[in-house]
């Protein structure tokens, strides 16, 4: 069987090999050629543009106030006028003057005459045994009595002396009205602004537009000659194992810098330009950190972005492969779980190329 394997195997290398020297198989590929097509990518469509109203500016004198009565009022003026008054009533000094009198002698009677029945002795003759029945009464009359009093007689009534005694005058200055208060009317004129307004002159409107279709030129690849022939070439035997493509790589991007398009510019298309029919392999990797799912499909879009550069630079995308490896392939110790510097992860963030059989 390994012998029957070989043999099949050695039906297909190169005719004729040489010692030392690599052999890469080509197959001759697809001959493309660029046809430019113009399609439309917008249709023509209708606009409906506005046209604002058209204002004009104008001044307008306004009255703002009303032209109004006011009253005011002129007070009354005063002057000065000096009252005299009596300070002090006039009055008298009063002197009394006593009464005199005259001794003199008046006889008064103390006790008025008078007459009355006395009993006297019994009369002897009287024949009655009863004392009183022989009882003489005689009516006896007596003299008035008189004293002699020493009385004052007046001679002079008492009198007063009046003696007057003036009134006594002041004054007091006061304020007196000259002229009475009065209320006067005036005018007070109307107050008038100039305004500016925005008077419409035209109104809005509308117009319609057509826009034209837009249409672009777009350049597709369009198959001239069908390839698939095999055939064997001599290339450098380096090329055969991976090289390495120094892009620096930024953590977690898989952006070409124009460093990096600088690189691959110097680096790959001179290796493309001298083997146009070999098919030319993009392997990225990946350092350790982050997860396995996601450093896989981050190398696998550095790998890409490496490819689709190369085809902006019109290298036949049927001669490209990319293939990302994620992590699986570290060339140091830093896996999961070591700790490691920023230089030594940086070794593992690598983008290789290599030549590889149709």
């Amino acid at each position: 069987m390994a012998f029957g394997s070989f043999a099949l195997i050695a039906q297909d290398l190169p005719q004729n090999p040489e010692p030392g020297k690599c052999y890469v198989r080509c197959t001759t590929p697809d001959i493309y050629v660029n046809e430019e097509v113009k399609i439309q990518i917008k249709p023509s469509y209708k606009i409906i543009k506005t046209i604002p109203a058209k204002f004009e500016k104008r001044t307008d004198k306004v009255l703002v106030k009303a032209e109004e009565k006011k009253l005011k009022v002129v007070p009354a003026k005063w002057g000065k006028e000096v009252i005299e008054y009596v300070k002090k009533d006039g009055s008298s000094v009063l002197t009394p003057k006593l009464a005199k009198f005259k001794n003199d002698v008046e006889t008064i009677e103390i006790k008025p005459k008078y007459a009355q029945w006395e009993m006297g002795d019994s009369n002897p003759d009287c024949e009655s045994n009863n004392p009183d029945d022989c009882k003489i009464w005689c009516y006896k009359g007596y003299p008035a009595e008189f004293k002699m009093v020493n009385i004052k007689k007046l001679d002079k009534n008492a009198i007063v002396n009046r003696k007057p005694i003036n009134s006594q005058t002041a004054t007091y200055t006061r304020k007196v009205i000259t002229e009475a208060a009065k209320v006067v009317e005036e005018i007070v004129p109307a107050k008038y602004a100039t305004i500016t307004k925005n008077v419409r002159i035209e109104d809005a409107k509308t117009i319609e537009e057509v826009v034209p279709a837009e249409y672009t030129t777009i350049t597709r690849e369009v198959l001239k000659e069908k390839g698939g022939l095999t055939s064997w070439k001599e290339v450098d035997c380096s090329l055969v194992e991976y090289q390495a493509l120094p892009i620096n790589w930024n953590l977690n991007s898989y952006v070409l810098t124009n460093q990096a398009k600088s690189i691959i510019d110097t680096k790959l298309m001179p290796v493309l330009a001298n083997n146009p029919t070999a098919k030319l392999e993009i392997a990225s990797h990946t350092d350790s950190r982050g997860t396995d799912e996601s450093n896989q499909l981050l190398s696998e879009r550095r790998a890409q972005a490496v490819v689709n550069y190369l085809q902006e630079r019109g290298i036949n995308s049927s001669l490209l492969v990319a293939n990302g490896y994620g992590e699986k392939r570290l060339i140091n110790r830093c896996s999961d779980g070591v700790s490691c510097t920023e230089r030594e992860h940086s070794v593992n963030r690598r983008t290789e190329f290599r030549l590889i059989n149709n």
